[in-house]
């Protein structure tokens, strides 16, 4: 009996944004490795440990932290909140993800609270089997999370003006 994969159109699986086919598998059934929204700071070894998979050739991690400036003004600091039901919407971004690209292993955590700058307010990664699969899919969730989950940002700014963003 000849082991393969399948020619197009046959078999379990589809076509990706990145052109590669994403077949479905044991391994791969539940790529989601880690989903949180918490109040502690954000471990870059955890997500990173948490997408970890011998079958990904490539893995993409975006990191976001509080910057000092934002719109030409100083940032004093930033708060996050979330809307109960950011976690669910957060699965549901995470799993479209999950479902048009190739991803081996996915991960995805936000920081809700009082942050400083230089703290990290989100850190995703995806593995997926190639690096192009791997970007594409990161740049994805991290857009997606930002546009369709519902935390929004409290920037405090050194003038002592604030700002909502998101909301």
């Amino acid at each position: 009996m000849k082991v393969g994969v399948p020619p197009l159109g046959e078999g379990p699986g589809r076509i990706s944004p990145c052109g590669t086919m994403v077949r479905m598998s044991a391994a791969n059934e539940h790529p989601i490795r880690l989903l949180a929204i918490r109040d502690t700071p954000l471990s870059l070894d955890e997500v990173f440990a948490a997408v970890g998979d011998p079958a990904a050739g490539g893995t993409a991690l975006f990191v976001g932290t509080v910057r000092d400036h934002d719109g030409g003004a100083d940032v004093a600091g930033l708060g996050y909140s979330a809307h109960p039901s950011a976690e669910g919407e957060l699965r549901r971004v995470a799993e479209a993800v999950a479902a048009d690209f190739p991803v081996r292993a996915l991960a995805a955590v936000h920081r809700v609270g009082d942050l400083a700058v230089g703290d990290l307010a989100v850190v995703v990664a995806v593995s997926c089997p190639h690096r192009a699969e791997a970007f594409a899919a990161c740049r994805r969730l991290i857009d997606d999370l930002k546009s369709e989950v519902p935390i929004w940002k409290h920037q405090v700014f050194s003038d002592g003006t604030e700002e909502w963003v998101g909301a």
